[in-house]
């Protein structure tokens, strides 16, 4: 790990000035906001993340989940996941939530990271993660050693010749399938990004993960007030049940009308280079009966663009039979 200087900033406007003294928001930034520290010290002890000054965001008024006007949720950056997914709102009305972070890391890392935190969540490919191997992602230009490599936990959607690294966080699939909006201020100003510009693919800068600028800090995110009869749910595939990253993971928020899906929206974790809504399934799906065809037909059309590597051609089975489930999960449930 590299010195850095270290200050704790006492308002949301000290931040964003001290934030804007970087270069660039994406690795090699200059300024890093900490919070729970939950994966920026890892990545800083493993010398990929390399910053100047770390700035504390901790004294931030922003740790409290509160009801909207309209009857959605607003959600502080600096609420801890633990929190977030015991809140009796979330557990009530955003079931899938609650259920995609408490299947996430451990408790005692839950107790740490935020929900600022896990927005901005680095990959865990081991690529990215270990310096002395090539990663377009960590070093742009240098080449991408999943490809050919190790790659069966690495993603099958969004992937480009670039990169092929999945987005490791539960969170922001369940959030991607409630629609939220990301709130962010920054030295240009305050401004709203939908949950699916927020996150962008790889292509040939994979390194921009996100539409982060120098100086932006995430300050709360909202959600829309459920749909009157919806039901949701998070169902997550891995190797083992308790602290591992998804092979495949799916948030379905539906609600059945006359035995027909009315509404329905879906995301899919473990398999794309960010949370994958799935609208072609969701197509399929919405004014039908849930059934095996149509359920086969969605799974159908939502992977028809994978694109496999030499070792995770299994995803698309995978994550077929995942989002099939999860749906029937979800409406059985209404």
């Amino acid at each position: 790990m590299d010195l850095f200087q270290f200050s704790r900033a006492e308002s949301v406007a000290q931040a964003v000035a001290a934030g804007a003294e970087s270069p660039t928001a994406q690795q090699g930034a200059q300024v890093r906001f900490v919070a729970g520290g939950t994966t920026l010290l890892d990545l800083m002890k493993l010398n990929v993340e390399r910053p100047q000054r770390v700035v504390d965001i901790n004294k931030l008024p922003l740790d409290k989940v509160e009801r909207t006007a309209d009857g959605g949720l607003k959600i502080g950056a600096l609420v801890r996941n633990s929190d977030l997914a015991h809140n009796e709102m979330v557990q009530k009305d955003y079931a899938v939530l609650s259920q995609a972070l408490l299947s996430g890391a451990s408790a005692q890392l839950r107790n740490m990271a935020t929900t600022g935190g896990n927005l901005l969540q680095r990959t865990r490919c081991v690529y990215f993660r270990d310096t002395a191997m090539a990663c377009n992602k960590r070093e742009a230009g240098s080449g991408c050693s999943a490809i050919g490599g190790f790659n069966r936990m690495l993603a099958i959607l969004g992937t480009s010749e670039q990169c092929i690294a999945t987005n490791p966080s539960d969170m922001n699939v369940a959030l991607t399938a409630l629609e939220a909006t990301i709130h962010i201020q920054g030295a240009k100003g305050e401004r709203s990004v939908p949950i699916h510009d927020f996150f962008v693919v790889p292509g040939s800068t994979p390194q921009q993960e996100n539409v982060l600028e120098p100086g932006d800090l995430i300050t709360y995110v909202t959600l829309p007030a459920p749909a009157a009869g919806s039901k949701s749910v998070y169902l997550k595939l891995r190797d083992r049940a308790s602290y591992e990253f998804a092979l495949a993971s799916a948030a379905v928020v539906a609600t059945v009308e006359g035995g027909r899906l009315k509404r329905v929206r879906i995301a899919m974790g473990g398999v794309g280079t960010k949370p994958w809504r799935m609208v072609e399934a969701e197509k399929a799906l919405e004014g039908h009966a849930v059934n095996e065809g149509t359920l086969h037909k969605a799974a159908e059309a939502a992977l028809r663009g994978a694109k496999p590597q030499s070792e995770n051609g299994y995803k698309v089975e995978l994550a077929k039979r995942c989002l099939m489930y999860a749906v029937k999960q979800a409406t059985q449930a209404v």
